[in-house]
């Protein structure tokens, strides 16, 4: 209030003569204010004597949320030129003139029509004017004046939020800050205590507080556990009027969650754990699980399980399932019931996160005993050996013992063990077993250049239950023996020039053995004893399983001799020694200076001069083709010069047509019936022709027998062998054409041209003895006798 009225002194002190008027009417908001009156007075500052100035002014006040039922007083304007004679007229415009703000325009009197609201808007700016009436023209300037609504506490404080959500890590020191809610309130802060808000907790109380000025909510019991309470709802409230007894206020909700901490250690709900598992567990499948249970959650539940001790410490093992967190316990090793039963083993659950501010509560893991039963149950037999290597020669005789299988049922029971080879890995049954004792023995003989691993398998079985059976692969090697002579590592066939010196090597020879040499191969070579003394040619031993052979004369004939046969003996140094005789194949050819062969007897292996055996293939085909063209050639020519088998269009015959286009055979009879010129007794003779496909063969349709003709089936029968026998003849559908001049016609002439004018001679009943054929004739020409007689 102070500042209030520091205010109106300013306001007083730069316009000094100002002075307030009497009030002229009660207000109608029944608040005890003085009724304002505006007057301006002329001013000059020069002046040091008083004149009145024609308006004075001053600011309005308005208390907001008026709930009178009749306009509420403002205040009044006045002129000191105003009479009272109604000559004036006062007029209002500016910030909701005419609408929220009205004016008596005779006396000047101002009144709010409406509620009015501070926080909407807090002053208005209007200016004022009177005029003259008559006249229409200012008596004073037009001036601006400013109405100020006063606040009143009518908005309680609002949140930001409706709900606010936070959260803290348990076990929290108290005073731990939470959260800060934040409470507005739509009153004038700078007049009175309307907007000045206090906060305060009603619910949540004695877990958490909040500071009445910052609003600023913070934990108030120590220790909260999540494992106990997660969820805490706290209702804050913001009271205005500094918390005053008549204040608004407003209400939040404020959901806080504990956060997990790992304060809780693993534990498991039971001190032993039992399981059984076969002894056919395979390794690495699961046989039980267990699981410590641990109130945290997320990363702070995370545990690790691990075997300390037991004896089972290296045939068992515990992986954590990530999912669950429960320790899976896995088989490492193959199980044996008749080895060990039972095992006993220390399983440990810890975490894996450790919070070191909570180790005093103890150690954060915990340990459980596990106990595993091995059952017994029905196994295959079991080899001695996971699989079986033997070895033996190739020369053994059928039958023979090459090693021995052994299998027993590892159950106690021992039950009896039958023996078999695999068929499918044996399909020539080379071998066989005893199915009692084992033993592998030959039932062929054996090759090892054919052959040189056999893999077999061989089944145990259990006799009183032969499912239950076992397979081992067995491997055996041929071992070589000398059983194969070497020879020639080629088909030796090579010349010797006419004009060859004495000791001239013609050929270097090799050779190869089938067997195998641990200390390698040593072959020794040497001419048959036939040909060592009496042959033309000589063998040299190099002593690197290698030959060389070389002429013993000057100079060869091929046509003295064409061909030389040399048999060589190869040896080898193995046990026992085996040898061959081979035959290396000389040719005499004749040669030029430089030892290149020329020429050689006939069918000489290499002919550089002459053609080779493609190139005279060749030449033979191109002759054989020449020789084919020809006689095709021939053939065209010679069907060309025949006569022509069609007549021409002018060749005009008695009741024959000439077809150009292809027509439909013998079976078309539009132009003429040709069956009037066979011989009907020759349709019988049904001979096949060359020109005719024979599927395409149709009896021919029979017609009415005509008389004979000798002349006519004469010349048709002659005609159709000649065509018959023509290699040349035409197509099947093609039309032969068959020209036949008669010797008359048993009827004569019928032409008009040897008739006569006498009666006797216009005779015509012999017509009605030709037959049906001569009827129309008849009936014609036996009328008109018939009319002249009569």
């Amino acid at each position: 209030m102070r500042t209030y009225h520091c205010f109106w002194l300013l306001f007083w002190a730069g316009q000094p003569h100002q002075s307030f008027l009497t009030p002229l009417s009660k207000r109608t908001s029944g608040f005890p204010e003085k009724e304002k009156v505006l007057v301006l007075s002329g001013n000059s500052r020069r002046d040091l004597h008083r004149s009145k100035r024609s308006w004075m002014w001053n600011q309005f006040f308005l208390l907001e949320e008026y709930t009178g039922t009749d306009y509420q007083y403002v205040g009044k304007l006045h002129s000191d030129q105003d009479k009272g004679d109604g000559s004036l007229k006062y007029i209002l415009s500016g910030d909701g003139a005419g609408d929220l703000f009205i004016i008596n325009e005779n006396t000047g009197d101002i009144q709010a029509t409406k509620r009015l609201d501070r926080e909407e808007k807090p002053v208005y700016i209007l200016r004022a004017q009177a005029i003259n009436r008559r006249t229409g023209r200012p008596v004073e300037p037009e001036s601006e004046f400013i109405i100020k609504i006063h606040d009143i506490n009518d908005n309680e404080p609002m949140f930001t939020k409706d709900v606010y959500n936070a959260s803290i890590p348990e076990m929290s020191d108290v005073g731990t800050f939470v959260v800060q809610v934040t409470a507005t309130d739509a009153d004038d802060p700078t007049y009175g205590n309307s907007a000045k808000v206090v906060y305060s907790i009603l619910q949540g109380q004695p877990y958490f507080s909040v500071e009445s000025e910052t609003g600023i909510i913070k934990t108030a019991l120590l220790n909260m556990d999540r494992e106990n309470r997660e969820q805490y709802q706290v209702v804050i409230q913001a009271k205005d009027m500094g918390g005053q007894m008549g204040g608004l206020s407003g209400t939040t909700t404020v959901n806080i969650t504990l956060t997990d901490v790992n304060d809780n250690p693993p534990r498991f709900p039971q001190s032993t754990y039992q399981f059984r598992a076969p002894e056919s567990t395979p390794p690495d499948s699961p046989v039980g699980r267990i699981k410590a249970n641990d109130a945290d959650v997320d990363e702070n539940a995370e545990i690790e399980y691990s075997i300390t001790e037991g004896d089972g410490y290296d045939m068992f093992g515990i992986t954590t399932d990530k999912d669950t967190q429960e320790g899976i316990i896995t088989v490492k090793k193959a199980l044996d019931f008749e080895n060990k039963s039972l095992y006993i083993l220390k399983v440990e659950a810890t975490n894996t996160h450790v919070d070191p501010r909570f180790l005093y509560l103890g150690p954060f893991k915990d340990s459980a005993t596990v106990r595993i039963q091995v059952e017994d149950v029905d196994e295959p037999p079991v080899f001695s050996r996971p699989a079986y290597i033997m070895e033996v020669k190739e020369d053994v005789p059928i039958n023979s013992v090459i090693g021995t299988i052994t299998a027993q049922d590892p159950d106690a029971a021992k039950n009896p063990v039958k023996y078999s080879v695999d068929r499918h890995t044996d399909m020539d049954r080379v071998f066989n077993i005893n199915s009692g004792n084992g033993s592998i023995f030959t039932s062929k003989p054996l090759d090892r250049e054919t052959l040189l691993w056999h893999n077999i398998t061989v089944i145990a079985a259990e006799i009183n239950n032969p499912k239950q059976s076992s397979r081992v692969p067995v491997f055996i090697k041929v071992l070589d023996v000398n059983d194969n002579a070497p020879e020639f590592a080629m088909f030796y066939e090579t010349f010797v020039c006419e004009n060859a010196k004495a000791e001239q090597l013609i050929q270097t020879l090799s050779a190869v053995d089938k067997d195998d040499s641990y200390s390698g191969h040593q072959f020794s070579f040497s001419l048959a004893p036939e040909a060592a003394s009496s042959s033309n040619f000589t063998l040299q031993d190099n002593r690197d399983n290698t030959a060389g052979i070389f002429t013993r004369k000057t100079r060869y004939n091929r046509h003295e001799m064409s061909t030389y046969f040399l048999p060589v003996v190869i040896s080898d140094n193995d046990y026992p020694i085996q040898s061959s005789t081979e035959t290396v194949t000389i040719r005499v050819c004749a040669c030029d200076h430089r030892g290149k062969m020329l020429s050689c007897n006939a069918e000489a292996l290499i002919h550089p001069t002459g053609l080779s055996t493609g190139a005279l293939i060749a030449i033979l085909l191109c002759i054989i083709i020449l020789l084919v063209t020809v006689v095709l050639f021939a053939a065209l020519r010679r069907q060309r010069k025949k006569e022509p088998l069609i007549i021409s269009k002018e060749d005009i015959r008695d009741n024959i047509v000439s077809y150009n286009d292809e027509g439909g055979g013998e079976e078309d009879t539009q132009a003429f019936d040709i069956g009037t010129l066979r011989n009907p007794e020759a349709i019988d003779d049904n001979k096949l022709r060359r020109d005719i496909v024979p599927e395409t063969l149709f009896m021919p349709r029979r017609t009415a027998t005509a008389r004979d003709n000798t002349d006519v089936r004469d010349f048709i029968n002659q005609r159709l062998k000649e065509n018959d026998t023509d290699p040349t003849a035409p197509p099947y559908d093609s039309l032969a054409t068959y020209a036949y001049e008669g010797n008359g016609s048993v009827a004569e002439s019928l032409s008009s041209l040897e008739s006569v004018t006498t009666d006797g001679d216009q005779d015509y009943d012999y017509l009605s003895d030709w037959g049906p054929r001569f009827k129309k004739l008849a009936d014609m020409y036996g009328t008109m006798d018939s009319d002249k007689d009569s």
